[in-house]
């Protein structure tokens, strides 16, 4: 299994180098002069000369380069120009928001998953397949801002039982009952599409693994179907569906800039909105290094969880 990992490391430091000098050129190919477009029109040849020794414009693309990954390795990411402050600091403190509407979104995903498809294909019932063919079809059709847009309205509009949006004053550790309620409308609308699309395929490789000729045989030796089902097919039916999840968790983050705007999130996608909406061009360039490093940190994360499932993977690599 560790040699099964450390194989994947290489491949994800190349992802992430790629990324890096593709996100370094591509903000290098907006039109504009950052330096003038932080400064104003009218700004003094002084204050742009300053602002761009600042930002670091007046070396070549390559020593520009090298500076910026040199303070990604050193944990110097710098500061904003616009929204003020140490980026590293702004990151932690939006990081640790979204890092808790993401997991709360995530674990809801997957329960809603888990326990829809395993009742659907136990029961086996026409009504309850349609039901749950039906949920997987709206979820997925509807947008997260409509989504969204509906749950404020109802819950935080016309009944009032629930926040409208925000994150308690005192923080999530200060009292648990207040913060499950901020959670539960962003948590919800986050989790919605990625419960469909879990369930939707969970449910199919259910299917598919009842066909299989080792299902036949323990049904012709009694084995009741819920056994059959949670012992032997569920298990056979993991290892493609974490995949799956493993995608998914990316749409999930990609999810959260939307849904972080409809309740006023101050998480990640909020602070990378605020960066591109400002120009803040060091915020901008870190977040999208710090998206890229999380989707392969995910990715590779998956991958050990597929070999670990499944130890045709990790040995079949070796051969």
């Amino acid at each position: 299994m560790l040699n099964y990992g450390l194989r994947r490391i290489p491949s994800a430091l190349a992802v992430l180098a790629i990324g890096s000098v593709v996100i370094f050129a591509l903000l290098r190919l907006v039109p504009g002069d950052p330096a003038m477009i932080l400064a104003g029109s009218n700004a003094s040849p002084e204050a742009l000369q300053s602002i761009r020794e600042r930002l670091g414009l007046n070396g070549s693309q390559l020593s520009q380069y090298v500076t910026w990954i040199g303070g990604m390795l050193t944990f110097d990411l710098g500061h904003s120009l616009v929204l003020g402050g140490d980026i590293g600091t702004l990151l932690r403190d939006a990081l640790g928001n979204t890092a808790i509407l993401a997991s709360t979104a995530l674990i809801l995903a997957v329960v809603i998953a888990f326990v829809a498809s395993t009742v659907s294909v136990i029961v086996d019932r026409g009504w309850l397949n349609t039901a749950v063919t039906a949920f997987g079809t709206l979820a997925v059709a509807i947008p997260n801002f409509v989504t969204g847009a509906i749950l404020v309205v109802l819950f935080g509009v016309v009944w009032m039982v629930l926040p409208a949006g925000g994150i308690p004053r005192r923080g999530f550790g200060d009292d648990l009952g207040i913060s499950a309620q901020y959670l539960i409308l962003p948590a919800i609308c986050l989790a919605l599409p990625i419960a469909a699309a879990l369930t939707r395929f969970l449910t199919e490789s259910l299917r598919s693994q009842l066909a299989e000729p080792y299902v036949t045989t323990a049904r012709a030796l009694g084995i009741p179907r819920r056994r059959i089902v949670l012992t032997q097919v569920l298990p056979n039916a993991l290892p493609a569906t974490v995949t799956v999840l493993g995608i998914q968790i990316g749409h999930l983050l990609g999810g959260t800039v939307l849904v972080e705007a409809i309740f006023a999130w101050p998480g990640l996608g909020n602070l990378i909105e605020r960066a591109i909406a400002n120009r803040d061009y060091p915020v901008v360039q870190v977040m999208l290094l710090f998206s890229v490093a999380l989707f392969v940190i995910i990715q590779l994360v998956t991958d050990l969880v597929n070999a670990w499932l499944d130890p045709r993977i990790r040995l079949g690599d070796q051969v």
